[in-house]
């Protein structure tokens, strides 16, 4: 059966969620941040024309762009916004990934027969900008790579249709750096060697691109040549990461409870970014020594960082934690889980908490994920 995937991706999310509130903001330059110390989380395509980037300091931003207007963000309104998007989706289709906050990917193999499957993901576009006014861009081709390449050739409100013969005059004009997988420092290193388009990629030798760039050099070459087998993974809520801890002696000692929660927050969160997951869901677990269990939950905004996990967390605590017994477990899971560019919450955090994250996760990259973290999440029950 021949595949047809669908990549669809919501223009300039952020800013079209607070065009939505305040229709005065329309053509306008825009810049999503958090305040003259924070760092760019999105922008408008009207500041994007002066050099503006999403994760530049807003001081450079404005430098580039100053009649551009800096507006702090709604997380929770742009998180409660891509679960509608993903609820008018996921009704239409049979398999739906959701790549990230603000983009998807969609298996119709086999729905050609009954509905033809660019006039299919056109219905399912209109009805998402139907259901929330949230203009979206996507491309029809034969695999996910091709697909996300063509999106973005598409935007803005675009759409694109490559079919299998059409795939290499469709890549080939284009830049090596339209390849998902090519980073900065690949780019660099295939430029200086004069391989700067698609097609020259292609063209280079498997055996070469080996060298290069280690392992990643034949999957390289197969993208550049409009090959990818990689399936579409259906979304699921329910994904999700844990950690629990079971005391050695049933305790009562609240503060050292909070203690062992504060390092296992940390360490999830860790592993959040090292995967580059987003979560939006806080669990918390209590088991009691009579083993009664209780559970309770949030719903927040998606995030990675530890200061705003570790809060909800310790208000979840609070919260369940009502018996005033002694405590046998203690568990902490995070879930519906997307993966996400923005590894941390750009709205909250400054540069210099960003960098101070960068820098602990190197640290624990090298030397563990017990190598350093809150001195309240060191104390052992």
């Amino acid at each position: 059966m021949k595949r047809a995937i669908a990549h669809m991706d919501l223009d300039t999310f952020f800013v079209s969620c607070e065009r939505l509130k305040n229709s005065e903001l329309i053509g306008k330059p825009l810049i999503i941040g958090g305040g003259d110390r924070g760092v760019v989380a999105s922008c408008s395509y009207e500041t994007r024309y002066f050099g503006v980037r999403s994760a530049m300091p807003i001081k450079i931003a404005l430098r580039l762009c100053p009649e551009a207007k800096v507006i702090k963000g709604d997380m929770e309104m742009y998180s409660n916004m891509s679960h509608v998007v993903t609820e008018v989706i996921q009704e239409k289709v049979p398999v739906l990934e959701k790549a990230s906050i603000d983009e998807f990917y969609l298996d119709l193999s086999g729905m050609d027969k009954f509905f033809g499957c660019y006039q299919w993901t056109t219905e399912i576009a209109e009805a998402v900008k139907k259901n929330t006014g949230l203009p979206i861009s996507f491309a029809l081709s034969t695999n996910k790579t091709v697909s996300k390449i063509g999106t973005g050739e598409s935007k803005p409100i675009g759409k694109l249709e490559i079919p299998e013969q059409k795939i290499k005059p469709f890549l080939n004009p284009l830049s090596i750096k339209k390849i998902p997988m090519v980073g900065n420092v690949t780019f660099q290193l295939l430029s200086r060697l004069g391989v700067r388009t698609i097609e020259t990629l292609s063209e280079t030798p498997v055996e070469v691109l080996h060298q290069l760039i280690g392992k990643n050099g034949e999957e390289l070459w197969k993208k550049a040549n409009g090959i990818d087998e990689s399936p579409v993974l259906p979304y699921s809520e329910r994904k999700s990461i844990s950690k629990e801890n079971t005391f050695s002696q049933d305790t009562i000692d609240v503060n050292g409870i909070k203690s062992i929660l504060s390092g296992m927050v940390e360490q999830l969160c860790f592993q959040l970014r090292q995967e580059k997951w987003l979560t939006s869901t806080v669990v918390i677990k209590i088991r009691y020594s009579n083993f009664d269990t209780e559970t309770k939950q949030y719903r927040i905004p998606y995030t990675s960082s530890d200061h705003t996990l570790l809060r909800y967390a310790l208000e979840l605590f609070d919260k369940v934690y009502s018996r005033r017994m002694r405590i046998r477990l203690i568990g902490v899971k995070f879930t519906g889980l997307v993966h996400g560019c923005h590894q941390m919450n750009l709205f909250e955090d400054t540069e210099e908490l960003i960098s101070l994250y960068q820098t602990l996760d190197k640290i624990k990259m090298r030397f563990g994920s017990d190598s350093v973290g809150r001195a309240s999440g060191f104390l052992n029950l």
